[in-house]
């Protein structure tokens, strides 16, 4: 079973998904604490129908990005957290946090990276004319959504598309396959080597 910390800024529909899988036995492991940047977030509201522990901490208290994550990173190792999900954080993690989590940090980005990183995936996917787009769980990095790539799900672009409209059904998969490359991880399948990640099969003999 994996110990998970989930950070997250907002709505946290992920978050709920990725409870669901543990309730349900997907996901071989427990959420033992959400933190968050913003107090309104309602992933806290999601944290705490569910008992897990929540925590809203807030940046104007610390002097710098490198002192709040330190403290977040505090709040992470005193639940003996071993996989840390950004559920929709809106925060740029700085190299002491990846460095302390390395290769144990991920992220799901709205579209099928390397396309279109940073906000606004969805508007750009639309405004480029793609005709796929999609979504990608990726380990982070101290790149902008650059990390190896674990799990990509493709999704249909149509004509009559708005960015609200191909957000929502991007937003579907997401909640399938962050589940999955959760529990994957969990399962020690994930071999990563350079950019490229390998999931080990399984055994059934």
């Amino acid at each position: 079973m994996v110990n998970i910390g989930v950070l997250a800024s907002g709505r946290g529909t992920n978050l709920q998904a990725i409870i669901e899988a543990v309730e349900e036995g997907r996901i071989e492991g427990e959420i033992s604490i959400v933190v968050s940047d913003n107090p309104d977030a309602y992933a806290l509201k999601r944290g705490k129908q569910y008992n897990i522990d929540t925590q809203y901490i807030d940046f104007k208290e610390f002097k710098s990005r490198e002192d709040y994550d330190k403290k977040v990173v505090e709040c992470l190792k005193e639940k003996e957290v071993e996989l840390v999900v950004l559920a929709g954080y809106m925060r740029i993690l700085t190299p002491h946090f990846i460095k302390t989590y390395k290769n144990k940090i991920m992220n799901i980005h709205p579209a099928l990276l390397p396309s279109f990183p940073g906000l606004h995936a969805q508007r750009q996917a639309i405004g480029y004319g793609v005709k796929v787009s999609g979504c990608t769980v990726h380990f982070v990095d101290e790149g902008m959504d650059s990390g190896p790539i674990i799990l990509q799900q493709a999704v249909e672009v149509k004509d009559d598309d708005s960015e609200e409209s191909l957000a929502e059904r991007i937003l579907r998969e997401e909640h399938q396959i962050f589940p999955q490359a959760i529990q994957l991880f969990s399962q020690g399948r994930l071999i990563i080597k350079g950019r490229k990640v390998f999931i080990k099969e399984v055994n059934l003999r």
